[in-house]
């Protein structure tokens, strides 16, 4: 059974920074990506990252791409979110999921491209 966990949310000022983590469990990632997603009220569910279990090239979201890694620990199986220079905008639940690499050639994926998926971790920045 395929798992995915998230933390570290929580509540951070403008202009600050957090590491959220994906503990992954359930499968023999090697074919797949763990992505990361985030979504405000009323919003779309939109991709921020997402990196190969066995490796390679990162290509985040234009739009966070300067405030956003992603980078594995392959000793405790969990992917990372490294997210600096917060802004209220950023708000919103974030969720990590997977889903196989081969679905996207750009490191960029849809929601469904993933085929399971985390209870999500809220990130609230103030202002």
């Amino acid at each position: 059974q395929v798992q995915l966990e998230e933390s570290g949310g929580g509540l951070v000022q403008a202009g600050g920074s957090l590491r959220l983590s994906c503990a992954a469990s359930g499968r023999n990632f090697n074919s797949y990506v763990i992505a990361w997603f985030r979504q405000a009220p009323g919003q779309e569910r939109d991709f921020i990252a997402a990196i190969r279990w066995n490796g390679g090239t990162t290509r985040p979201a234009e739009s966070v791409k300067d405030r956003v890694t992603i980078s594995r620990d392959s000793d405790k199986d969990i992917v990372y979110l490294h997210m600096s220079t917060l802004k209220p905008e950023d708000s919103a639940v974030y969720y990590c999921a997977t889903g196989l690499a081969a679905y996207s050639d750009s490191f960029r994926y849809r929601e469904n491209d993933m085929d399971y998926w985390g209870k999500g971790t809220l990130v609230t920045v103030s202002s």
